[in-house]
């Protein structure tokens, strides 16, 4: 059996940079052991699976150890591959998911805008240990899916330096942490997820889910430019639309090729 590949740079216009996804392209689901052993051998941050299904294709999503209930770059990159390798005379892709529901990515030149659920967050407690894994304090904690820590200024999340296994122990799924951006940028953010397998993640779709809420509500803004302040960085396009939120970038491909089992 070979299954084409497509490795692809998401949320960034040029090579090396933003969030690296494979993304495979299958005739018919494979089971479920296959699918995450490709994810592993692959070794991202995650590898999307896709599968045509009428006029939409039916879209899961694996880290190197777990399958996810939403992705958002593996996502933009899926859409990509389609709409370069796949059905290029398309302006607009649906993805049936088990988990976020009927997702659609429209190209808008060479701007791709997903439409995702919004995810607002919730003052919370913070988690034990939150601060010390960190390495700071935050100056305030909510909760969606994700833990969001934040921060009054964007180099102090930049400057974070966390304990990586420290906040694979907490009580929580992942730790977003954020903060107003500079420079034209609204705000910036960092996405730590080690109990997926995924240290430190280059640039997190899913988390805008939350953090354009977020934002847009403190801010006053509809709009909102962001960036994840990541090693690799990236850029994201943002808008909040009631219980949706648009969140839009670039890719980049960088490889091309055949899985053979």
């Amino acid at each position: 059996m070979r299954l084409p590949l497509y490795q692809i740079d998401a949320f960034t216009d040029r090579r090396f940079a933003g969030n690296p996804a494979a993304v495979v392209v299958l005739e018919e689901w494979l089971p479920d052991e296959m699918l995450q052993a490709i994810a592993a051998e692959n070794n991202l941050s995650e590898t999307a699976f896709l599968l045509r299904e009428g006029g939409d294709y039916a879209l899961r999503w694996f880290t190197p150890t777990v399958e996810v209930d939403l992705c958002g770059h593996a996502t933009l990159a899926s859409a990509y591959a389609v709409f370069r390798f796949r059905e290029p005379a398309r302006d607009s892709v649906g993805f049936r998911t088990l988990k976020a529901g009927r997702l659609s990515v429209t190209r808008r030149g060479d701007l791709l805008a997903m439409d995702f659920p919004a995810r607002p967050p919730r003052p919370c407690a913070a988690p034990e240990g939150l601060a010390e894994a960190l390495g700071k304090a935050p100056e305030a904690v909510l909760a969606a899916r994700d833990t969001l820590a934040v921060y009054a200024r964007q180099e102090d999340v930049a400057a974070l330096e966390p304990d990586i296994a420290a906040l694979g122990r907490l009580a929580c799924e992942a730790v977003l942490v954020s903060a107003p951006g500079e420079g034209g940028v609204d705000f910036v953010s960092r996405y730590f997820a080690p109990r997926y397998g995924i240290p430190e993640d280059p640039v997190t779709g899913s988390a805008h889910c939350t953090l354009v809420p977020y934002w847009a509500e403190r801010l006053g803004k509809r709009t909102l430019a962001a960036r994840q302040l990541s090693r690799r960085g990236g850029e994201l396009l943002c808008e909040l639309m009631g219980d949706r939120v648009g969140i839009g970038g670039h890719c980049a491909l960088y490889l091309e090729g055949t899985i053979t089992l």
